[in-house]
């Protein structure tokens, strides 16, 4: 395309961005509050900026020197994968929401546009402290061990000619100039793709193309061993060797500039209800629909030309609002690549979890006898895959079904479900097709499963079902019997080796018998609103879990032991806020540990006094939803896939399950529970103020670590059962 005139950047429909923003004034003198009024927006922290205080805590892990240098390397590629997924999801919405013009108001009292401007600009806060992190304090870090990461103006002549070679050989074969000009149109851009825009002069006229950086390729490409003979590991930027050898691309031409841009596209699927008349076509059409979700990012190099990024943002179709420049690297969810180094002495000492069945012959005889509860990854995932492999070799096991959500790219529970069918056995799954990211990978898996005879559901059409829920079904001698596996967690191998979850093993009647209505409201028609052991979203879970805060309330006024502990990943609904400050104005006490989202503001006198929340990042992504009643001295358990956010309580299918047996009741309470409480390594309490502060250790005490601590106990533990 000819670059005169250049095109002109169309002037902003929106305003966020382009004037400033002002926010509301947040209430400092708490004891002011009226504790008649729980909805006033100053009872409540904004979500969007509660889950990027969240991320700052991930951040502060990767700025911690105590973790060894390659953890910390991760937890920098965490941060960013985490702020990607945060724009594609939580700004886009946003986004969608300010360009229709709808002015929703948070709970906060913040208007979508105030929202925009507010999480804009911590993100941007956050990018720049994760860019001086990796400039300031982990490359240094990493060059202290002998891994260099060289810049361009490090390069030797001899290094030039060696990549330039490598250019030719590895690289050029795999990339794809793409002109732009009237004989061909602004070429598709992916999300979260890396691209060129290339400026060429050829026949006498300015021209452009795009070039995209593969994401097959790796990011950091290996160079030879230093000459000077000092050992290590050395590496340079895929994107440094390509903007070297542009020309290549472009013989004949004369590379006038290369600018590297990424863009971020808006990757929430909306189902409407009245147009899927088939779930998996609906899904796999709205999949492709997303390849052309709106922007809602575009990162540039600061030195892109004002005529450059016109062209851009007039393609696009978009306000220069959601254009960020920068001077630093781009796409930081490379850096895990690095973490695959082998260099043990910089990384977390590995560990064996405990393994609970040493085969799967035992399994149901056990489980007649007492319930059984695993901890990952303190307790291997084994115990799972050993429980399915049981049912597929039974022969007196009749029928398996089972709940799947994120099930991973090589997932040996599906060849097992896949080899049951084989022989026979009645087996349902249902296969949750709108796992956000995961739609395309579990797409597949239910085709190969419907392919091997399995009875495939894809989920309920205003739903997601986000329970764990495993159930075999055994013809015994007394007749049939069920055995159920309930999680809080994935059925996931490679995740349980990283996020803590909770699972029980169970024949109890009243809970398999549950489990199996909720097994018929999935694949059939049943409108059963009431379940006599597990709590069910999203037919009564919001009610029964206030119907048992409220408990502890009446508890609590009639002088008997009241206490609630809550361990989940967020707590951002209202209502179930306001259950939490009328039970703290009874004078319950409340321990929440929070990993993630909290609204809720703790310690505000006549309000939240009594609630303490804290929030553990560490070593294992906490991940399990434990939650602790009292109950006047007769504690209830239970454990589940819900946390307290308004999509689990209302537009989820999701199960709260009770731990019966005492001395699992008394393990989650004792050693999980207290455990995380005593942290004062990894923990950081929630003041009112919305900031999260490290907890204090005891004058002449060492602080507690609970995941290590936790680590040791599953270890002294070994193969017993719990």
């Amino acid at each position: 395309m000819n670059a005169t005139p250049p095109t002109k950047v169309r002037p902003s429909r929106g305003r966020a961005g382009k004037r400033r923003v002002r926010l509301p004034a947040q209430r400092t003198d708490w004891s002011q509050c009226d504790p008649g009024n729980l909805e006033h927006p100053s009872l409540y922290i904004n979500r969007e900026l509660s889950w990027l205080e969240f991320n700052q805590r991930v951040l502060n892990q990767a700025l911690d020197p105590s973790h060894p240098l390659l953890e910390r390397v991760k937890f920098l590629a965490i941060v960013a994968t985490n702020l990607d997924e945060f724009f594609m999801v939580r700004v886009a919405t946003l986004l969608k929401k300010y360009r229709a013009g709808i002015e929703d108001v948070s709970p906060d009292g913040l208007n979508t546009e105030q929202q925009l401007a507010a999480t804009r600009a911590r993100a941007a806060e956050m990018m720049a402290s994760l860019t001086r992190c990796w400039r300031e304090q982990l490359r240094p870090a990493l060059a202290a061990e002998q891994v260099r990461i060289l810049e361009p103006d490090e390069y030797t002549d001899q290094l030039r000619a060696h990549l330039a070679d490598y250019f030719r050989a590895e690289i050029l074969p795999v990339l794809t100039p793409l002109a732009f000009d009237p004989g061909h149109p602004f070429p598709y851009i992916s999300n979260l793709s890396r691209n060129f825009a290339v400026v060429v002069k050829h026949g006498g006229r300015t021209k452009f193309a795009r070039v995209k950086i593969p994401a097959t390729l790796d990011r950091f490409i290996p160079v030879p061993a230093d000459p000077a003979g000092n050992g290590g590991a050395t590496f340079v930027f895929l994107e440094d060797v390509v903007r070297a050898n542009l020309q290549l691309l472009f013989p004949g031409t004369e590379l006038q500039s290369a600018h590297l841009f990424r863009i971020i596209r808006d990757t929430d699927m909306v189902i409407q209800e009245d147009e899927a008349d088939d779930l998996l076509e609906t899904v796999d059409r709205s999949l492709k629909q997303l390849r052309y979700g709106a922007l809602c990012l575009l990162e540039v190099e600061d030195t892109m030309p004002r005529r450059v990024l016109n062209i851009l943002v007039e393609n696009f179709e978009i306000d220069e609002d959601i254009v960020s420049r920068t001077r630093e690297r781009m796409d930081w969810d490379d850096w895990h690549q690095l973490t695959k180094l082998h260099l043990p002495h910089l990384k977390d000492a590995p560990f064996s979890p405990r393994s609970i069945w040493s085969g799967y012959t035992e399994i149901f005889d056990d489980l007649r006898e007492e319930d059984v509860l695993v901890h990952h990854p303190f307790d291997s995932f084994s115990s799972v895959e050993a429980f399915l492999r049981a049912a597929v070799e039974d022969p007196q096991v009749i029928a398996i079904k089972m709940t799947l959500y994120r099930i991973g790219s090589n997932s040996p529970l599906v060849d097992m479900l896949v080899e049951a069918a084989e022989q026979g056995k009645q087996v349902a799954v249902l296969v949750e097709l709108k796992a956000r990211f995961d739609e395309k990978n579990n797409i597949a898996w239910a085709n190969r499963m419907e392919a091997a005879g399995i009875h495939v559901v894809y989920g309920v059409v205003s739903l997601k079902t986000h329970a764990k829920l495993c159930l075999i079904v055994r013809k015994e001698q007394e007749g049939i019997r069920r055995y159920a596996h309930v999680g809080t967690g994935n059925y996931n191998r490679a995740t349980a080796a990283v996020y803590t979850d909770i699972g029980l093993f169970t024949s109890d009647y009243a809970i398999v018998d549950d489990i199996s209505e909720v097994f018929n409201y999935l694949t059939g028609y049943s409108n059963r609103r009431a379940y006599d052991q597990l709590l069910v979203a999203p037919v009564g879970l919001r009610t029964q879990l206030k119907a048992l805060i409220d408990r502890e309330c009446e508890h609590q006024r009639n002088g008997r032991p009241a206490r609630l502990i809550f361990k989940l990943n967020a707590v951002a609904d209202p209502g179930m806020v306001r259950n939490l400050y009328r039970a703290s104005q009874c004078g319950v006490r409340a321990d929440l540990i929070v990993r993630g989202v909290c609204c809720l503001r703790p310690g505000i006198p006549g309000i939240s006094d009594t609630i303490t929340v804290r929030s553990i990042v560490g070593r294992f992504l906490e991940h399990s939803r434990i939650y602790y009643f009292e109950n006047g001295g007769d504690p209830e358990v239970y454990i589940g896939s819900a946390d307290l956010m308004e999509r689990n309580l209302d537009r989820r299918v999701e199960v709260l399950c009770p731990v019966h047996q005492p001395d699992l009741k008394a393990h989650l309470r004792d050693v999980v529970l207290e455990t995380l409480l005593s942290d004062t390594d990894r923990a950081r309490v929630l003041r009112t103020d919305g900031s999260y502060v490290p907890v204090s250790v005891p004058a002449g005490g060492d602080p507690v670590n609970a995941q290590r601590r936790l680590l040791d106990v599953y270890s002294l533990l070994s193969s017993s059962v719990l």
